[in-house]
């Protein structure tokens, strides 16, 4: 089994920045992607960033330019930097980890980002 414990998230207005980090432990096997999703109110969820353990990152059209993923190997962790924040940005946001080679993933529990316009 593995555990996400994600953390960061908040409210802000409109323009500025917030970050989100997710740290997974337990089973961790390589090769694995950690990836970021969101779900917005009414909406199902969607696919924000991803990065693969020593491998590339993807971003959501929606979001390039102005999300960074980034990775920490030693800890099993991704952190999310989010800029130039829109109110279409807002919703709960949740940390992915899927085995490349198992094909399980996981899921963390969701943190709340909101942004006011």
């Amino acid at each position: 089994q593995v555990q996400l414990v994600e953390s960061g998230g908040g409210f802000v207005q409109a323009g500025g920045s917030l970050s989100v980090s997710c740290a997974a432990s337990g089973n961790v096997f390589s090769p694995n992607v950690m990836s970021w999703y969101r779900q917005a109110p009414g909406k199902e969820r969607e696919l924000v960033a991803s990065i693969f353990s020593r491998g590339p990152t993807t971003y959501a059209d929606s979001v390039k330019g102005r999300f960074t993923l980034s990775r920490d190997e030693a800890f099993n962790s991704v952190y999310l930097r989010m800029n130039s924040l829109k109110s279409e940005d807002t919703g709960v946001y949740y940390c992915n980890l899927r085995h490349l080679r198992g094909g399980d993933e996981y899921w963390g529990q969701g943190t709340q980002v909101t942004v006011s316009s």
